[in-house]
This record gives structure tokens, sequence and C-alpha cells, in this order.
């Protein structure tokens, strides 16, 4: 086993509740004796769940955030300990609350877990308490701003909230809510918008995505294909390369109505415009409901869609 042969991804109680329920029941039920009525409560639906996966899919660990801020539930199965997992599963979820722009953080720390915790900066407060039969502290962590992202200028530090007046600051906030995807990426768009989509530093963070491991997807909704493929697009030549991951497809006549366009990431972050042919935009980089909402149209639309004949041509 090493570094390179698990991932940590972001995880949906819903979708990925399968192997998150089996890693604590193997960790806290079965080898460390938790009660099952203790393990399981009502924030499992609503925390930022990461998930650590070995390189065949198997989910190897798993830790949540919840919307006090408390980090907790984090567990590795036996065999990946002391390769990193843990390390790598905090330091997502501290990623998260970096990018809800929390200032602070705690935990409820098993007594023999108090030194790995310490070396990411937590201090231990308050008395040692009992915790379904094991001895805890609570430890606190002061977070400083999430550092800015060069190609998000326009962005305040610290802040999830994302928006956007112009072509560059669109472009900027869309690097931003690209560079946290890590296998998935839905875009509704008119023309593939050229003074965004057409950019470097946005093909090489989708790049990034395609290549990202077998899980990948990019899926694109474009109103005007016929302008995208005779004007000619840096996004479509990469589609051409990475048919199989990245799919283009056309609205039907009954959606082309839809005068928004938006951006979705698999880490609960999106990027709505309410007028697709302006730059006018608003945004976050981890709020769900409005992800959730935006992603369930998306899907519905993406089912009545089609590949377009001029994209048909191109093998697309």
């Amino acid at each position: 086993m090493s570094a390179s042969s698990f991932s940590v991804e972001t995880a949906d109680w819903q979708r990925d509740g399968r192997w998150l329920r089996q890693i604590r029941e193997t960790v806290f039920i079965v080898e460390q004796g938790v009660p099952e009525a203790d393990e399981w409560d009502t924030e499992d639906f609503r925390a930022e769940h990461v998930l650590a996966r070995d390189a065949e899919g198997a989910g190897i660990g798993t830790g949540r955030l919840t919307g006090k801020g408390q980090i907790g539930r984090l567990a590795v199965l036996a065999e990946w300990r002391g390769h990193g997992v843990g390390a790598a599963i905090l330091e997502a979820l501290l990623d998260r609350a970096r990018a809800r722009g929390l200032r602070e953080v705690f935990l409820h720390a098993q007594i023999r877990a108090l030194g790995f915790y310490q070396r990411y900066g937590f201090v231990a407060e308050g008395p040692v308490y009992d915790e379904c039969g094991i001895p805890h502290q609570t430890m606190r962590l002061k977070l400083e701003a999430a550092p800015a992202n060069t190609a998000a200028d326009g962005l305040r530090a610290g802040l999830s909230r994302l928006s956007a007046d112009s072509a560059p600051s669109l472009r900027a906030a869309s690097v931003a809510l690209l560079v946290r995807a890590r296998h998935h990426v839905c875009l509704y768009t008119r023309d593939l918008d050229p003074a965004v989509y057409d950019q470097q530093d946005v093909i090489d963070e989708l790049r990034r995505i395609a290549l990202s491991g077998r899980r990948a997807e990019i899926r694109i909704l474009v109103q005007d294909t016929a302008r995208v493929v005779q004007e000619g697009h840096r996004l479509i030549d990469l589609a051409q390369r990475l048919s199989s991951i990245i799919h283009l497809r056309r609205p039907t006549h009954e959606d082309l109505q839809y005068n928004a366009a938006f951006l979705l990431n698999d880490s609960d972050g999106y990027l709505y415009r309410a007028f697709g042919d302006r730059y006018e935009a608003e945004g976050d980089l981890a709020y769900a409901p409005r992800r959730e909402e935006l992603l369930r149209y998306f899907n519905e639309v993406w089912e009545r869609a089609e590949p377009p004949p001029e994209l048909r041509r191109l093998s697309l």
C-alpha cells in the first residue's frame, strides 16, 4: 500500500451510505464496542462526509463535519492504518471547513488519539470524560482564512460565496469551483462561453477532472451547438480526445426556453447565472441544497437531451 493507492472524496449519505455505514460499523461498533444506538444520529443526514477509497473503489475510511463545525466519526479500516488515510481524511474535512468560512472547528478526541490531532494544531480543553465507554477530551482548532486563489481574484479569501460581474471574474469563479471538483462536473451553457470556458486555466482543470480516475464524468448541455462547432472551441477538442468521459448534449426544443446557465461540481459547489447570455453570477463553494436543486433540473433536461448532429459528425 502507498499514498498513491487511495483517494479521498466528498461523499453523500444517500449515495455512499453503504460504505460510510460499513466502515463505521467495523471500526466503532465491532472493534470498539460502541452501542449501535449511539453510533447513528440525525446529523448523518445533514453533515458533510468524506470517503477514502482504495484503488478498486472500495471504502476504507470516513469522517464528517457537522453544521456546527464539529469533526467526528473519523474511522479507518485496520489494514489501512499507518498509511496516511486518517491524515488525508482530516485534511479534507479541514478544507471543507475553510471553504465554508468557519474560523474554528472542534472534536471529541479519544485520549489515545490526542497526539494525532495535536500535530494539526488542535488544543485539548477541559476534563477527560466518558463517551460510549471510551475516555475522550474536547479539542479545538482555530482556522486561518483559506489562501486566496490566484486564479480567482475578486473572491474574498476564506468565504465560500462566489460572485461575478464580468468575463474575467466569471472565469475566476469557475476556476475556483473546478479546482474543488474531484470526479464530476455538470455545465449548462448557451454556447460554451468562449471568454470563460475556452481559456487555458479552465481547460487544464477540466482535463484534470477528466483524468481523475475511472469514476470521472463531465456532462455538458449546450443550447447553441452549431455556433460552437462553426467557431471552434478547446473544450470541444478536449471532448473529442476524451469522448468516453466528456459528454455533450443539446436540450430538446421544449427546454431551449431556459434562460439561465450554471456550473456544478461534486463538492456541493455551484455557480448560477440567471441570464445565460450575461456574465453576472452568484454561487457558493459548499452549499448542498442549492447545488442539489440545480442538479435535479440538469438531470431532467439531460434525460430528454440528445447529441446534436453537429457534434455527432465530430464523433462526440
